[in-house]
């Protein structure tokens, strides 16, 4: 079965720093594009960073550009995300899930086949 699972969530201050990890099994995690998407109380789902299968770029969402690293350790099947500099607004739950991303004339596309469980962000004002 394909599993996929993010730890680290938390109450963290603005301003302050967090990291997420999301561990897959089940696939093998190098043939897959992997992204991190969040959700915020009564908002709808928004891809934040994905590391692309297809052309081997980290993109990120404009609203966490410049704040956010992604990274990959394909030998654990793990992807990290740290994100400095947190602000409320970044207050969701986050999760992994795997699938295809790639970015075309400046626009993010997401198809994803498996999700993830998440993992709950708080930040604190």
């Amino acid at each position: 079965d394909v599993q996929l699972q993010a730890y680290g969530g938390g109450l963290v201050q603005a301003g302050g720093s967090l990291e997420l990890s999301c561990v897959g099994s089940g696939f093998p995690f190098d043939g897959y594009s992997i992204a991190w998407f969040r959700q915020a109380p009564g908002k709808e789902r928004e891809g934040v960073s994905c590391i692309s299968k297809s052309d081997g770029s980290t993109y990120y969402s404009d609203s966490v550009k410049g704040r956010v690293i992604m990274s990959s350790v394909n030998a654990k099947n793990t992807v990290y995300l740290r994100m400095d500099m947190v602000k409320p607004e970044d207050t969701a739950n986050y999760y992994c899930a795997r699938g295809v991303c790639t970015k075309v004339a400046g626009a993010l596309y997401y198809d994803m086949y498996d999700w993830g469980k998440g993992t709950l962000v708080t930040v604190s004002s």
